[in-house]
């Protein structure tokens, strides 16, 4: 009986799948949700011949799922992912039934699957993944996660249902690092060390400040960004575990990437990294741990990290006016708050595209622009020409940009993406678009439909 459920839901799925297309839909959600109602155990069925690596966290999953990728190509590994980033359990469902015979056998030998750290108490415990990265914690839709504690406690429930597994964990999180506590699984620890990089002051805002064990506050040798870096707890003695996978030199970043010195299990590697920022420094080294803890290579791994294509709406490149345009996500303080301290980096003239949407997949509650450094666009002084704020909450990202110190007479209001698209089709400077989640598709949607590009599913 469960067998002719299993291969009804798959044919229901297809199907679904199939319809979705012709409708010029994703088809990344529904199928797998209505075949889950046929069948509750259908992914475990689909993916228990799949050799699976999960990334969960707050921020960087899908980067750090296009550089495994492109890991596993060069290997010549046959593999699917869930590139749309459909990550909740309908999603990736849908990806093992597009991946399966109607029998329900697998078409490829390994899975990458991104998944969001709250579905990931319903994921793991059937995809029972062999390795899965836990990138950062962070503060993040606070109207649907809660506090970043009980992220933390999601993700720790969600790997008691997959003890096998090998934990790839980010040292210098205090927050993703405290899972090793309580867990049977093995670890390996991967970070960026200190003096690699400058060290940042303790931001304003944290969302880790006190010990996780003792609520004692903690003492930094250095911070990189966010919390992350050189912690210690003066009380209980808690603190930054050494990394096996080190970042131990920034040498270089620019607008397209950086090199980095990386020892890798006491092996001194020069890694060039296909994305600039200190954030996708801790994506391909959380990356390269993760893939090489597979079986892959250390140099397969290291020239994946400069030959990977990022995902959509990630440092994503457009031929969008006369110098081109660049999308990046942003979604709380933190990622928000590196988008723009790589803003500071750039030394031409440019111009800024900010949405905010408040709706479920981006966080009802918006409030956090508050907390993100808008105050660096103020500094920027006339390297940025023009700002342009739209999306639902489009009025409110106004204020919050003109008392971060931009001008009033460089900011304008455009809630139409298609009208918005034609005016940058027409920019003399490089732009940088910045949409919150759900803006981010329907913008995207109209640069593709002016400029080209590939769908989000693709």
């Amino acid at each position: 009986m469960l067998k002719l459920r299993m291969i009804l839901a798959i044919l229901l799925g297809r199907a679904m799948r199939l319809l979705s297309r012709l409708l010029h839909r994703g088809g990344t959600d529904l199928p797998g949700r209505a075949a889950l109602k046929l069948c509750p155990e259908l992914l475990r069925l689909l993916s228990s011949e799949v050799k699976s690596l999960a990334i969960t966290g707050t921020n960087g999953k899908t980067t750090s799922a296009r550089i495994i990728e492109e890991a596993f190509r060069e290997k010549g590994w046959s593999y699917f992912a869930n590139r749309s980033g459909a990550n909740l359990i309908s999603g990736i469902t849908t990806e093992f039934i597009m991946n399966a015979d109607w029998r329900g056998r697998p078409r490829k030998d390994y899975a990458i699957i991104e998944c969001d750290e709250a579905a990931a108490k319903k994921v793991f415990g059937q995809l029972k993944p062999r390795v899965v990265v836990v990138t950062n914690l962070f503060r993040d839709q606070l109207d649907r996660y809660g506090e970043v504690t009980h992220t933390l406690s999601n993700i720790r429930e969600a790997m008691h249902g997959a003890p096998e597994a090998l934990l790839c964990l980010n040292a210098d999180c205090s927050l993703t690092a405290s899972l090793a506590g309580d867990l049977p699984n093995k670890v390996i620890w991967y970070g960026v060390n200190k003096g690699a990089a400058p060290s940042r002051p303790q931001p304003a805002i944290s969302d880790a400040t006190h010990c996780i064990r003792c609520k004692t506050e903690y003492e930094y040798s250095y911070i990189t960004y966010g919390h992350l870096g050189g912690y210690r707890c003066p009380h209980c003695g808690y603190a930054r575990p050494k990394a096996d996978v080190a970042v131990t030199d920034v040498v270089e970043q620019r607008a397209d990437g950086s090199t980095v010195v990386i020892d890798w299990h006491g092996s001194r590697r020069v890694v060039e990294i296909n994305l600039p920022a200190m954030y996708n420094i801790y994506n391909a080294v959380g990356a390269l741990t993760a893939v090489t803890a597979m079986g892959i290579d250390a140099d397969t791994a290291i020239a994946a990290l400069g030959r990977f294509s990022c995902g959509f709406g990630r440092m994503e490149q457009f031929k969008l006016g006369k110098k081109g345009a660049r999308m990046m996500l942003v979604k709380n303080p933190a990622g928000c708050n590196q988008v723009l301290e790589f803003l500071e980096t750039i030394s031409d003239p440019f111009a800024l595209v900010i949405c905010l949407n408040d709706r479920s997949a981006d966080g009802t509650d918006v409030s956090w622009i508050w907390d993100a450094e808008f105050e660096t666009l103020g500094r920027l002084g006339s390297r940025l020409r023009r700002v342009i704020v739209s999306g639902d909450r489009a009025a409110d990202l106004r204020v919050r940009v003109k008392y971060a110190g931009v001008p009033d007479e460089r900011i304008t209001l455009q809630r139409d993406y298609e009208t918005l698209v034609r005016e940058l089709e027409q920019a003399e400077e490089t732009v940088f678009l910045m949409p919150t989640y759900t803006a981010m598709l329907e913008l995207r949607q109209a640069v593709i439909r002016h400029v080209g590009g590939a769908e989000f599913w693709e």
